[in-house]
Order: C-alpha cells, then structure tokens, then sequence
C-alpha cells in the first residue's frame, strides 16, 4: 500500500517544478511503487486474480506512459529508467 508521506516523497524526488504532482516522471514513479508493492502482495496470495488484473493494467499505463516520455525526451526517459531500475 502506498501511504500518504511515501506518496509526497516519491513526488518531491521525482518533479520537474514546484508544483508538479501530475508529470509523466512522475506518475511512473507512483505506478512502479504500486506494481513493486502488488509484487510482493501476490507472493503472499498467490490466487488473488482480481487483484492481478488491477497490476496488469498498471503495467500497461506505466509502458504507456514510457513510451510516451521516451517519444518527447529521451534524456528523462533515460535517467527515469536509470533512477527506477526498469530496464536494460
């Protein structure tokens, strides 16, 4: 579960300006806090489908939303990555 001071954490670190709650970065960094959190739950509830269709589709969005920012500025997407552990 991600809790209210993990949230403000995780968009202190991650934005782009002072007002910034809703940026690509942004909602990456929530959405891979989520997936890691379900990750952990589903080895506990192995049969919990609902459940996994709910981190199927945070998945999805957050591919969406890397496809989108590495379509607009490569350097950030890259750094996000680098800074989140996704990939390569």
């Amino acid at each position: 579960m991600l809790t209210k001071d993990k949230k403000q954490d995780l968009i202190k670190q991650y934005k782009s300006h002072t007002k910034d709650t809703g940026s690509a970065e942004v909602q990456v960094a929530l959405l891979t806090e989520r997936i890691n959190s379900l990750s952990d739950h589903f080895k506990i509830h192995k049969k919990d489908f609902h459940s996994r269709r709910g981190l199927l589709s945070m998945v999805g969005k957050r591919r969406r939303l890397l496809e989108y920012l590495k379509s607009n500025n490569l350097k950030k997407y890259q750094s996000l990555i680098q800074k989140l552990d996704l990939r390569k």
